[in-house]
């Protein structure tokens, strides 16, 4: 089986095997030459709408919509997330937060925001396109990848958030969907309308973040003080998804979640969780005093040399 090398930067050099099932991308088109490119800039620019064609729409949201674009200025594909404004309320703050932090967020495991432009109706954000997330990814792969992807992105999953922990930035909605890769396999972190900039610990936020499968406990019990463990424990919830091809605690209720997760990992006691039964929350769902299970007996087989990571 061929491998396709993967360089992220000087340094580090990966070989990204091609996973069951997955399709062949085309090679990325070439830039415009010096002189179309100067030529162009007398029409065209940075901050200008006409400088980005629309081509497909990729995805629709409440507050916006995500084309396939191309760019002008360097014949490059583009990914455009046009958000709506409203008149009166203007922006939303999801909006302005993301712009804010992926302006001071540069590694090469984050997409990068390359130009914004704004009009009386729109806020177009133009960041770099990427083939597919990882939702998509797996689906391609029949939900069958090979370990050595996994750990690959993995790393690059890691890598990312420690560049944003480091710089007290959380990104409170980790999910596949919000992991885009490219055809040569570099993985980055998108989506960063829901992170917020930390400066303690302890600080309070809101706890209506992160999609339900990859929320924590503390969190779906409605605490609103967290810090980093938010984020990694999304990135124990996609290991396993990855390596095993389903989701790990897949609920359709925030009760039902709960369920999953004590049912695998016990029910918390105050001398586990201190506090936990003053938690009204908690109180009020009733669960059953469910023991802990040995993660080996949840996971395939082939996982088994791996529990000790995903336990932790």
């Amino acid at each position: 089986m061929k491998s396709r090398s993967l360089i992220l930067n000087k340094h580090t050099h990966f070989s990204l095997r091609r996973d069951t099932h997955t399709k062949c991308s085309p090679p990325f088109d070439q830039p415009l030459s010096r002189r179309l490119r100067r030529a162009s800039l007398s029409e065209i620019g940075f901050g200008k709408l006409e400088t980005y064609i629309k081509l497909d729409k990729l995805g629709e949201g409440t507050y916006a919509t995500v084309y396939k674009g191309r760019s002008k200025l360097t014949d490059n594909l583009v990914a455009l997330k046009e958000i709506r404004l409203e008149h009166e309320e203007g922006a939303p703050c999801t909006a302005i937060r993301e712009v804010s932090l992926l302006k001071d967020l540069k590694h090469a495991n984050i997409v990068t925001l390359h130009d914004i432009v704004h009009t009386d109706k729109s806020l177009t954000l133009v960041f770099e396109y990427l083939d597919k997330d990882l939702k998509q990814y797996m689906d391609d792969c029949g939900n069958i990848m090979s370990m050595h992807n996994v750990k690959i992105f993995l790393f690059q999953i890691l890598r990312g958030l420690a560049y944003c922990h480091r710089r007290k930035v959380l990104h409170r909605d980790l999910k596949p969907q919000n992991l885009l890769i490219s055809e040569r396999g570099e993985l980055k972190l998108a989506d960063f309308g829901l992170a917020r900039a930390k400066s303690v610990p302890t600080k309070t936020y809101s706890n209506e973040v992160v999609t339900l499968w990859y929320r924590p406990p503390d969190v779906l019990l409605g605490s609103s003080e967290y810090s980093t463990q938010i984020d990694m424990w999304g990135v124990g919830c996609i290991f396993y998804e990855m390596a095993a091809g389903r989701p790990l605690f897949p609920g359709s209720t925030v009760e039902d979640e709960l369920h999953l997760i004590f049912r695998l990992l016990g029910t918390p006691t105050e001398d586990n969780w201190p506090g936990i039964s003053s938690i009204e929350e908690f109180k009020s769902y009733n669960f059953p005093k469910y023991k802990p299970q040995p993660f080996i007996n949840h996971a395939p087989r082939y996982l088994h040399s791996i529990c000790w990571i995903l336990k932790e």
